[in-house]
This record gives C-alpha cells, sequence and structure tokens, in this order.
C-alpha cells in the first residue's frame, strides 16, 4: 500500500451483495446467498436496493454495515490472510419466513469473532475478500501483529528427579 506509514483506520465502510434465486426446497420458493463485499462510504444509511435482474434471479445491495478490525485478533486474521482461499465471513440473521432475505448485520475477517454465531440460529457466508480489504487487512497485521512461534511444552521427567530421604524408624 502506498502511504504505509501513516495512520490506518480501524473501519471501513461495507455493503454486502445477496443473491435471491428460486429454491427447489418444497418449503421455500427462493434461496439467497451472499455473493461478495464491496468497500462503500463509512457513514453510508442502512438500506437495502435491488440492482441486478436477470429472468429469476436478483441482486441486492446490503448497504451500511462497518467492518472493523481490532487488535486481539489480529492473529486470526493472520491465519485468513495466509490460507488458501483468504474469506470475508458475513453473519445474518434467520428470518422467520424461509422466502424473506436474511438480512447482513456483521462483516468479519476473524473466523474465531464469527464462529461464536455459528452455534445460533444465525446464518453464515463466506465470500472471497476482495483486493482493497486484503490490503488493508494486511496493512492492518504488518502494522499490529508479531508472529510466535509455538513451541511444544517439555514435560517434566519424573524418574530422573531427586526422591526425598527415607528416614528409619527411630531416626530424627
Amino acid at each position: 500500500m502506498d502511504d504505509f506509514d501513516q495512520a490506518m483506520p480501524d473501519s471501513l465502510g461495507i455493503a454486502v451483495v445477496m443473491e435471491k434465486q428460486p429454491s427447489t426446497h418444497p418449503w421455500a420458493d427462493f434461496r439467497y446467498d451472499a455473493i461478495g463485499v464491496v468497500v462503500r462510504d463509512a457513514g453510508a444509511e442502512a438500506s437495502v436496493s435491488r440492482i441486478y435482474q436477470d429472468g429469476d434471479i436478483e441482486h441486492y445491495l446490503v448497504a451500511g454495515l462497518t467492518l472493523r478490525l481490532h487488535l486481539d485478533e489480529c492473529e486470526s486474521y493472520y491465519h485468513n490472510l495466509m490460507s488458501p482461499e483468504p474469506g470475508c465471513f458475513i453473519v445474518a440473521s434467520q428470518p422467520d419466513d424461509a422466502d424473506e432475505m436474511p438480512l447482513p448485520y456483521l462483516v468479519s475477517l476473524s473466523f474465531d469473532e464469527v464462529h461464536s454465531y455459528l452455534e445460533g440460529d444465525e446464518q453464515i457466508y463466506s465470500v472471497e475478500i476482495p483486493a482493497q480489504l486484503y490490503q488493508w487487512a494486511e496493512a492492518y497485521v504488518l502494522t499490529h501483529y508479531v508472529a510466535i512461534k509455538k513451541t511444544k511444552r517439555k514435560r517434566k521427567n519424573w524418574h530422573e528427579t531427586e526422591k526425598p530421604a527415607v528416614r528409619a524408624e527411630g531416626e530424627s
């Protein structure tokens, strides 16, 4: 990144692109999937707008989200960026009606942060990380994280330790 020495923001405005298409499931007419994220103005108002339609397939832009980076998640960002397929993780509320669109409310680059939502009723999507977000996260990690090599703890050999002296009866 150019100007690497200048102060880096710890958050960026984000919009999620959701795709709606016909479903083959007997209880739902439509299926929704997150297909991408784009960087937007940080102060953008929360909104959902249709941006594409081709027959039964529609794309919606869900704006007004913020992606924040946290110092204590740097290790998770590092492992995400170093993985074969770095991803952007999207958490969306699961609607009561199967034909309603799940609304994204959290975007993260940390699998550790998103993992706790897997145990709840939230819908989790993983999309490819855009180059601009990758570069921003990479600069953040290079600025704030130092990888520490994990070492195996050595076990104490109890057979080689000195045994306490045993006193014979009558000795003081």
